[in-house]
């Protein structure tokens, strides 16, 4: 069957060759208690974090890259995958989280299906996805935390190749931020959206257009995550702009706009967190 999960629509037969997203089936990079997320993810134990290897979106500056290149990582069994979310539920995770999963719905969806977990279950996306897509999978998930990465169609082009990276996110985002917002007392999130950004050198112009966007288009509900971890990372050789961290002058100028724009429930990052330690180290 041709592949038509995600927008770039390769039209791979994956039972025979890799996709675009550079894998077959299932292939995974790591799992383990990820303590670096968002408080209500991470909350006390860890999120019970899955890397799945490939990507369809392959961003020049991806921290995760030998994963979006599907440079390494393990092939494993819907049977197997049942297996390592009972595992990590067992071992305290406060959720299972899948991340980069788009191009491995139909997988995803299968393991569900014969093991939900009994704690929520988070889909960590890029934002470049099929709503069609996300609806397999949607009575599944309870959580959604996707990235929303570029308005300007001239960034999404010259860091991912790919002019339509908002176009596509539009109609995504909303989809997804249709989770009803449920937290405990103590503020761990069991369902709802948080809804990341990360600020990139010399892109605070476009930073400030995306959270006027966000603000005007999705619903209070939602948890906004900005992000200023951004590290050099990848191969960005041709990319001069990119070596380098953000400076304090563009961060403050996308915390004024976020100010002035009066988010209900916003997670702000401190700069000291765009180090490579936070990069996971890959187990496969």
């Amino acid at each position: 069957m041709k592949c038509t999960l995600c927008p770039v629509a390769c039209g791979a037969d994956r039972e025979e060759t890799a996709g675009y997203c550079g894998v077959k089936k299932l292939n995974i990079a790591k799992y383990y208690l990820h303590p670096y997320e968002e408080p209500c993810i991470s909350f006390r134990k860890g999120s019970g974090t899955i890397f799945f290897t490939g990507c369809n979106l392959k961003c020049v500056f991806c921290q995760n890259y030998e994963l979006s290149r599907a440079k390494r990582g393990k092939d494993i069994t819907v049977p197997e995958l049942v297996e390592i979310m009972k595992e990590l539920e067992e071992t305290g995770a406060d959720n299972i989280s899948f991340v980069t999963p788009s191009h491995v719905v139909p997988y995803l969806a299968e393991a569900l299906a014969l093991y939900k977990p009994k704690i929520p279950v988070v889909y960590n996306s890029h934002g470049y996805e099929k709503v069609e897509t996300l609806r397999l999978i949607d009575p599944y998930i309870d959580i959604y935390l996707p990235d929303l990465k570029f308005k300007s169609p001239s960034l999404s082009l010259r860091y991912t190749g790919k002019a339509d990276y908002f176009d596509v996110a539009s109609r995504a985002l909303p989809f997804m931020a249709q989770k009803p917002l449920v937290m405990t007392k103590e503020g761990k999130m069991l369902s709802g959206c948080i809804v990341r950004h990360l600020i990139l050198p010399m892109g605070a112009g476009d930073s400030v257009s995306l959270l006027k966007w966000i603000r005007q288009n999705l619903p209070d509900s939602i948890y906004l995550s900005l992000m200023s971890q951004y590290t050099p990372f990848g191969e960005i050789e041709r990319y001069p702009e990119l070596n380098r961290r953000i400076t304090k002058r563009e961060y403050k100028t996308v915390l004024d706009a976020l100010y002035a724009l009066e988010f209900p429930n916003v997670y702000l990052q401190d700069k000291s967190s765009a180090q490579e330690k936070y990069i996971p180290a890959w187990d496969y």
